[in-house]
Formats: structure tokens, C-alpha cells, sequence
């Protein structure tokens, strides 16, 4: 059943599916995606648990935030959504984007009942010279360009220039999404990751680039009590990959949790 609510302004949409009296789990997808993304893992859950899949602020149907929000902004709102829904001892799966407010929501809210990490981001990616050779280029252009050519087609230039060097999700997003997309990437949660108390599943591809299967190393190291399972020749979206392993993978976990 799909779903609309209005959080501090912003209105989100949701599906809300399978077993209404089942124990709760929100899952959610990655930068650049939506309810449709994910779609797969809900179905595997809804015999057995109520689940609640969320297009995050900015992607899908859900608004855009009013301003650019960082990890905290969206943790903060899905904990309101969590509260607002009255859901008690809860689970949360995070694919990629989704993943870092599953490590953070988890890290401070001890009633979370189990975790998925799924290809997850939350780790701050190592940097390349040709990376810094790129930061120190755009910095030098940010201050050349609106004394040479006037601020308002310096920043038309410089709009350009970012669109063109920044990855298909940057390009593809508006300039809030930008803002949060760049903001979010930068910030490492490895020092709340040993805070987390739930029983963690790390789910990777082995051969996933844009959250490499060293990260999930780091996060099996740090959170107390998480295990890794990785599966051969799969990519970012494991789940997609590989989807007859990802459900077994899945259904022992949550097993007994499902009516």
C-alpha cells in the first residue's frame, strides 16, 4: 500500500506491505534510487513482516529537502517517521546511500532490533592525486573566474564545470541533491559504527567499486557484533547480482523473526 507523510515540511512517500501485525523493518535504498530499487528485498520479507519501504527525501516521490542535509538530517528523519508510525524494536536494511543512516540510526538508538548493511556506504572513500589534483583546480577556478568574468557568469561557468566532472548521479540531480550527495560522502561514520548493538548482516558484492568489500572488512572489524557474507562476482547491487543467494542469505537472518 503505498503511503504519503509530511515530516517537518517534507513529504514522504512509502510503501507499507506484508503482515500488518508482523515485526517492523524499513529498508532504505541508495543514492539515486527509489521504492522500485529496492522492491526485490521487500518482497522476500513481506510474508512474514510488516515492511516499509521508503523513497528517502529527494528521490522518488518524497520531497527534496529545504536546505542540504547531511547524515544527521536524514537520520533525524527517519527516526521522526519511526516514532510518528509507532514502531517499536524495529529492523533496517540500508543499500549504498541507505546504509549510512542504518550505521548512524542504530549507533544511537539501541532498540533497533537487527541491522542489514547491503553494499553500504558510511566509509569515507580514499582518495586518488588526479582526485586533489581536481578539488585544488575547481578551488583556484571558484576564485579566478567571478573577478574575470563577473559572479553571474563565473557561477554559470562553475555550475557547468561541476555538472561535467561529477559523477551521472551528480549530474542527473538538482543543486540541493548536489549539495547533499558531495556533504554525505564526506562524512566517515567509522567512530560510531563500534557503538552499534544489533545483530549486523554485511551483505556485499565482491566486486562491487563504488563501496569496495574492504569497507564491509572495516565494519565487520568495528561493529560488536556484525558478520560478512560476500558473494562472487556481484557488483554494488548484490541483491540484483545475486538474488537466490541474497534471499537465502536474508531469510536465515530474520528467520525468526517473522509471524
Amino acid at each position: 500500500m503505498e503511503k504519503f507523510i509530511d515530516i517537518d515540511g517534507v513529504r514522504i512517500h512509502y510503501t507499507d506491505t506484508g503482515n500488518p501485525n508482523g515485526n517492523p523493518i524499513i529498508i532504505m535504498h541508495g543514492y539515486g534510487c527509489n521504492v522500485t530499487t529496492v522492491a526485490s528485498i521487500a518482497t522476500i520479507l513481506e510474508p512474514g513482516m510488516r515492511v516499509i519501504n521508503i523513497d528517502l527525501p529527494g528521490h522518488g516521490q518524497s520531497d527534496e529537502p529545504p536546505f542540504i542535509w547531511g547524515v544527521d538530517d536524514y537520520t533525524k528523519c527517519i527516526e521522526q517517521l519511526i516514532d510518528r508510525l509507532h514502531l517499536k524494536n524495529v529492523s533496517l536494511i540500508g543499500h549504498s546511500f541507505g546504509g549510512r543512516i542504518g550505521i548512524l540510526l542504530s549507533s544511537r538508538n539501541k532498540d533497533v532490533k537487527k541491522l542489514v548493511l547491503v553494499d553500504a556506504a558510511g566509509i569515507k572513500p580514499h582518495r586518488t592525486l588526479g582526485y586533489y589534483s581536481k578539488v585544488y583546480f575547481y578551488k583556484t577556478i571558484k576564485r579566478i573566474l567571478p573577478a574575470l568574468l563577473g559572479k553571474n557568469l563565473g557561477e554559470k561557468l562553475l555550475e557547468k564545470y561541476r555538472g561535467k566532472a561529477g559523477s551521472s548521479d551528480y549530474q542527473q540531480s538538482s543543486p540541493i541533491m548536489r549539495g547533499v550527495m558531495s556533504k554525505c560522502i564526506n562524512e566517515d561514520l567509522k567512530s560510531v559504527m563500534p557503538s552499534i548493538k544489533a545483530p549486523t548482516l554485511l551483505i556485499w558484492g565482491s566486486d562491487d567499486t563504488a563501496t569496495p568489500l574492504s569497507d564491509a572488512k572495516t565494519m565487520e572489524k568495528l561493529i560488536p557484533d556484525a558478520g560478512l557474507v560476500a558473494f562472487e562476482h556481484c557488483g554494488h547491487y548484490s541483491f540484483l547480482d545475486n538474488p537466490i543467494g541474497f534471499r537465502a542469505v536474508l531469510t536465515e537472518f530474520f528467520k525468526k523473526d517473522f509471524i
